[in-house]
């Protein structure tokens, strides 16, 4: 059998760093949609002709269109799953490091949009109305992950800790609402904050 020439060696390096991470985001985005549909969210929001950006939190748009307010948040997702793979499994390279941002956030969306945590949501958050996001607005929250994470890369971890921290306050003047008050709502909710994000 004849060795594998150098040649052979780097397109098969080049098919496996730039051709099939874009074949297995795409399969994943698939699947994922297929099955947010199957768990029973619609796949757009009917009662809107436009399905780009809503900038308010509060209406029913939200959670519904491509983009909305909590778009942010999970760019912010990104940001911290590039620090955490950097630490991890730095010597993997970025564009498997992000097929597997995609796959956790695909994962996330699956879970936040069972009906368990969505009653969670309801009772514990100042989302009352909360209803599930759309398939739409579960790929575009994956969307704002990836771009958080390449964000990240290209900034290096100083600055991506400034763009996160800026976030989250621009976050709680414009919406009173932030990724990590999201997250201490869900685990120790406050009447307190609830009261003054519905004020």
């Amino acid at each position: 059998m004849a060795e594998p020439t150098n040649r052979h060696l780097k397109t098969a390096a080049y098919i496996g760093r730039h051709v099939w991470p874009p074949v297995v985001i795409a399969l994943i985005l698939i699947a994922t949609a297929f099955e947010l549909h199957r768990q029973g969210r619609f796949w757009t929001y009917s009662s809107c002709s436009n399905l780009l950006w809503t900038s308010d939190a509060w209406s029913s748009q939200t959670s519904q269109l491509f983009l909305d307010p909590y778009s942010f948040t999970h760019l912010l997702h990104g940001v911290m799953f590039a620090g955490v793979l950097a630490l991890l499994i730095r010597k993997l390279s970025a564009s498997w490091r992000l097929v597997l941002v995609i796959a956790t956030e695909s994962a996330w969306e699956m879970i936040e949009n069972s009906n368990t945590v969505i009653q969670r949501y309801r009772e514990a958050t100042a989302a009352l109305g909360y209803q599930g996001d759309t398939v739409l607005n579960s790929l575009g929250d994956i969307f704002c992950c990836a771009i958080g994470f390449s964000l990240a890369i290209k900034l290096g971890w100083r600055w991506s800790l400034v763009l996160f921290f800026t976030v989250e306050a621009i976050l709680l003047f414009w919406i009173r609402d932030s990724l990590l008050l999201e997250i201490l709502m869900l685990i120790r909710p406050s009447s307190v904050i609830k009261h003054w994000q519905l004020s």
